[in-house]
């Protein structure tokens, strides 16, 4: 049974997701989910992102790419997504554990070259690795913090996504 301390550690809402995870346990059919984004071009290398009922998330390219440097630019989003996601494994995972964070920081880096992105090359034009270095203070013990990051590295769904081969299908009608 959840305590009321547990229902607010992290300021993360248990009683949610206990519920999700109920509904999840009864009907296995509720765990498969579809998230969808509608992008908009808005002229040079800008667009943006529609998601859900969220104001537009805008992209742009840096001036060195030929862009106006307005917003980050796809490549910085999808770093951005995995440290989010990761973030919220932490606030999950350590909540359910009963370890209260008392800061967590994830900073992110990727290598890419430009060559097949500028036409000059042919291959793989995405990233060529993409490491997250996560900084967590906790009062929790040693064992509690390795075993908390192992879980997330585990049930990360960006994290997932990123180190797998996974199908991508574009279709230009």
């Amino acid at each position: 049974m959840t305590t009321e301390a547990q229902a607010t550690l992290n300021d993360v809402n248990l009683a949610a997701v206990g519920a999700l995870v109920e509904a999840i346990q009864a009907d296995p059919a509720k765990a498969k989910t579809t998230w969808s984004a509608h992008v908009t071009w808005n002229g040079a290398f800008r667009s943006a992102a529609k998601i859900r009922t969220f104001d537009p998330v805008p992209s742009d390219e840096p001036p060195a790419l030929g862009g106006s440097d307005q917003a980050p630019n796809p490549v910085e989003q999808l770093l951005g997504a995995l440290g989010n996601c990761l973030a919220v494994g932490y606030a999950a995972n350590a909540t359910v554990a009963g370890i209260g964070l008392d800061e967590l920081t994830i900073d992110l880096k990727g290598d890419i070259d430009l060559h097949v992105f500028l036409g000059l090359a042919e291959g793989h034009a995405g990233f060529d690795s993409i490491t997250a270095t996560v900084r967590l203070k906790s009062t929790a013990d040693p064992e509690a913090i390795a075993a908390l990051h192992e879980k997330v590295r585990n049930s990360s769904p960006v994290g997932h996504t990123l180190g797998s081969a996974v199908p991508v299908t574009i279709t230009a009608v």
